[in-house]
C-alpha cells in the first residue's frame, strides 16, 4: 500500500485532486488506517486511475466519468469517445466563427469601413412547382444537408432538379436553435410525394422585397438591418409571411467566400 503522498508522486496526480475524487465518490482509497487516518492506495488502482486523467483531459466531466467507469467496455467508451469527439468539433467550429467574426470587426474598424447601401427591388413572385423539403433543424447552418438529401432524393427517384432553388423560414421570428426550414428545388413536373420530401405548388406573393448580398454568410446580417431601414423610411410598407434566401453563388460553386452572391426576399403588404 502507498500512502496518499507516494502515489500522489508516482501517479503525478496531486493530492488536492486525490481527496478531490475521493469526495466525490468517483475515486477512492484502496483503504483507511484505522489508527492513522491515512489513505492507503494500491498499485492496483493506477489503471483506474488513468482512465479518469484521460477522460478529464479530453472533456468529459465529473458525472460522465464516473458513468464511463461503471460501464467501461470497448463498445461503450468508444461511443462516449465519438460524441465528444463530435462535441469538441462542433465547439471549435462556432468558436472559430466568433474569430471570424472578430477578424471582420477589426478589419472594417481598421479601414473606417462605412455601413453597405443594399439596394431593395420589388419584386412579383409567381407560383411554381417544386420539389420541397421542410425539416426542423438544430441551427441555420446545417441547411446544407437538406440540399444533400434532396440531390440524393432525386438521383435515387430519376428527379430532374433545376438550378432554381430557395429556401422558406417558416418561424415568426429568428431563432437560434430548432429552425423550421423548407428547401424548394423547382421542377417542371409534379411526382409522387415520399415521406417528407413532397411535391407542391408554392404561394405566390404580389410583393416580395428583394435585395442582393455580395460576399460571405457573415453580411446577411447587415443586409437586414439596411432592409430595416428601408421600410421605416418607405412608410407604406409592413412585413408578413415567411422570408426567402436564395443563395445563388455558395460554398458548393465558389471556392472563396468574397465572391457568394445571396438574395433575401421579404414579403411585405400595403400599410
Amino acid at each position: 500500500m502507498f500512502k496518499i503522498g507516494e502515489f500522489s508522486k508516482l501517479t503525478q496526480v496531486s493530492i488536492r485532486m486525490l481527496r478531490y475524487y475521493d469526495e466525490l465518490d468517483l475515486f477512492k482509497p484502496a483503504q483507511i488506517d484505522k489508527l492513522t487516518g491515512y489513505r492507503l492506495y494500491s498499485a492496483e488502482q493506477i489503471p483506474v486511475l488513468n482512465k479518469i486523467i484521460f477522460l478529464r483531459d479530453v472533456g468529459f466531466t465529473v458525472a460522465e466519468i464516473a458513468i464511463a467507469l461503471e460501464h467501461w467496455d470497448c463498445s461503450y467508451i468508444t461511443d462516449q469517445l465519438q460524441n465528444k469527439r463530435l462535441h469538441i468539433e462542433k465547439t471549435i467550429h462556432d468558436e472559430q466563427r466568433k474569430i471570424d467574426k472578430i477578424k471582420l470587426a477589426i478589419k472594417d474598424i481598421e479601414e473606417e469601413k462605412l455601413p453597405i447601401h443594399y439596394n431593395v427591388t420589388i419584386k412579383n413572385i409567381p407560383s411554381c412547382q417544386v420539389l420541397s423539403l421542410r425539416r426542423t433543424l438544430p441551427t441555420y447552418y446545417e441547411e446544407g444537408q437538406l440540399w444533400k438529401d434532396m440531390v440524393q432524393h432525386a438521383s435515387e427517384h430519376q428527379i430532374s432538379l433545376s438550378s432554381s432553388t430557395f429556401s422558406i423560414y417558416h418561424d415568426n421570428e429568428y431563432k437560434e436553435r430548432d429552425v423550421d426550414v423548407e428547401l424548394c428545388s423547382v421542377v417542371e413536373e409534379k411526382g409522387r410525394s415520399m415521406g417528407e420530401i413532397v411535391f407542391r405548388s408554392t404561394e405566390p406573393i404580389p410583393m416580395m422585397a428583394c435585395t442582393m448580398i455580395h460576399g460571405s454568410f457573415d453580411h446577411i446580417a447587415e443586409a437586414y438591418g439596411s432592409f430595416a431601414k428601408w421600410l421605416l423610411e418607405s412608410k407604406q410598407y409592413q412585413m408578413y409571411g415567411q422570408n426567402r434566401q436564395i443563395v445563388h453563388r455558395g460554398p458548393w460553386n465558389e471556392d472563396n467566400p468574397a465572391n457568394y452572391l445571396t438574395e433575401i426576399q421579404i414579403p411585405i403588404q400595403w400599410l
